[in-house]
């Protein structure tokens, strides 16, 4: 077989590229864990009999966590989309064409800490170029698709990670570190090389997706709600009172 989704040709799954031989990286086996299982047995019984296959995305994502835990490495060997389409009935190929479509599955090994930069318009506007050349720089890596010497970076070009208002975006494994340039992207590397995890979400003084600055409207107190975004408490409403009163 030799088609781009056959077996022989699984790669990283880039949009526009064709998949890479995995010849080289294939582990020989893979077993479901204990919490694996248990997993799949809460995510099967959304659907009804003979509508297991729709669960292919989910336990897709069991197997890439399983190898996370077991190896430190986030990625779906071959013999493990063999496993998933043998408990959902379905042909391997379907779940090969899953798995090699979708750029948030790792069809072969990357580091342990997975670097995903957007560059579509938004991001790079915002100055995409700068996290391109700082993560290479301080992750060790040449070009995208590369796993650095020590093992702990790789890095990847991805399309919108939908976080556009807090451009440009750096998602380091499951997390999003938002709103950065070329120094605190070093600073982010450089904490998750000593072992580190920053906090995620926005990298400058913003509360999650509010104006850079803060408010400019709605200014005013609201019980314990105030200007900078903050949640807070409304004021309790006596009884019989109106609320437009409050």
């Amino acid at each position: 077989m030799s088609g781009q989704f056959s077996a022989e040709n699984i790669g990283h799954g880039t949009p526009g590229h064709t998949p890479r031989p995995a010849t080289d990286h294939q582990v020989t086996s893979f077993v479901f864990d204990a919490e694996s299982e248990q997993e799949i047995a809460a995510i099967l019984a959304k659907y009804p009999e003979g509508r297991q296959a729709s669960g292919v995305l989910p336990l897709l994502y069991v197997v890439q966590s399983q190898m996370r835990r077991e190896s430190g490495n986030a990625w779906v060997p071959r013999v493990a989309m063999d496993a998933v389409a043998a408990r959902l009935s379905m042909p391997p190929i379907r779940v090969y064409e899953v798995a090699t479509f979708y750029l948030m599955f790792n069809t072969k090994p990357v580091g342990r800490y997975h670097l995903q930069v957007c560059t579509t318009t938004p991001c790079w506007l915002r100055g995409s170029d700068d996290i391109v050349a700082a993560a290479k720089a301080a992750a060790g890596v040449s070009a995208f698709e590369e796993v650095s010497g020590d093992g702990l970076f790789s890095m990847t070009e991805v399309e919108c990670l939908g976080a556009c208002a807090n451009a440009p975006i750096l998602q380091v494994n499951d997390d999003y570190y938002e709103d950065l340039d070329g120094p605190r992207t070093v600073a982010l590397i450089e904490a998750l090389r000593r072992g580190e995890k920053p906090e995620r979400g926005p990298t400058i003084d913003r509360y999650n997706s509010a104006p850079v600055g803060g408010r400019t409207t709605l200014l005013e107190e609201v019980g314990e709600r105030h200007a900078d975004g903050q949640p807070g408490n409304l004021p309790e409403i006596e009884p019989g009172a109106s609320p437009a009163n409050v």
